[in-house]
Formats: structure tokens, C-alpha cells, sequence
């Protein structure tokens, strides 16, 4: 289980350092004024995301649902559980919009502004914050 559970922290720390950049990388984007540094930007951005991201995030899910199966009976009562996958829902959508980002920015057609990127990319902070608290301290 403590193998499990270590390679679960892992991909999750890569997910999570997606997570961070790729909005990063938005704002970025957004910011750029020269067209070779939108194409790079592009580059970044869809190797980011096929790259780390999505492998990062399917590896996350497989190792904490097996992590689960070592003792199912707990963990279907387990209230902090439950909050940490609502959380862990909301975040795969959160990483699902930055995919349809990634297309727009590639396609030219973005028309969301650098203050909005900026914004957008405190979200997986608020979640990385819960989802620890939930797992590490239980407060239900």
C-alpha cells in the first residue's frame, strides 16, 4: 500500500506542477505581441498538457482508486474522502478547460484577457490547499 500511495503523491506533485504552469503559460500567451513567440507559446502549451498533464492526471486517478480498494469498507463512510473527490471532480474539469484553452490559443480564437489567466491560475492552489488538508489532517 505505502508503494501505492507513494506513486500517488508523485503523479499528483506532477499534475499539480500543470497545473500551475500551464496557466502560467496563458498569461504568457496572452501577453506576447510577436508571432513566433505565440507559436512557441502553442508548442509549450499542447506539450505541457499531452505531455504531463494528462498522463500526470490518469496516473493520479489509477493510484488513488487503487489506493481505495485496500480497504473500500472504511473509505465509503470516510466524509473527508468524499470531499476530497468532489474537489478532485471539480480540479479533472478545471484541467479539461485548460485543454479547450490550449485548443483555442492553437486555433488564435482566445479572447480572454492576461488578468483573467492570472486569476484562473490561483483555482488548482485552492484545491492543492483542501485536498492536502482533507487527506493529511481529516477534520470529518
Amino acid at each position: 500500500m505505502l508503494w501505492v500511495k507513494a506513486f500517488h503523491i508523485v503523479s499528483m506533485v506532477c499534475w499539480f506542477a500543470a497545473l500551475f504552469y500551464l496557466p502560467r503559460l496563458f498569461v504568457y500567451h496572452v501577453d506576447a505581441t510577436d508571432a513566433l513567440s505565440k507559436d512557441r507559446f502553442c508548442i509549450m502549451e499542447r506539450r505541457l498538457y499531452r505531455g504531463i498533464a494528462i498522463p500526470s492526471m490518469i496516473a493520479t486517478i489509477v493510484f488513488g482508486v487503487w489506493l481505495i480498494t485496500f480497504n473500500p469498507d472504511y473509505y465509503k463512510s470516510a466524509g473527508w474522502l468524499h470531499a476530497k473527490l468532489t474537489l478532485v471532480v471539480l480540479l479533472i474539469g478545471y484541467h479539461h478547460i485548460c485543454g479547450a484553452y490550449v485548443k483555442k490559443f492553437a486555433a488564435g480564437t482566445i479572447s480572454k484577457s492576461g488578468r483573467f489567466f492570472r486569476i484562473f491560475n490561483e483555482l488548482p492552489v485552492l484545491a492543492l490547499l483542501a485536498i492536502v488538508i482533507l487527506a493529511v489532517v481529516r477534520p470529518f
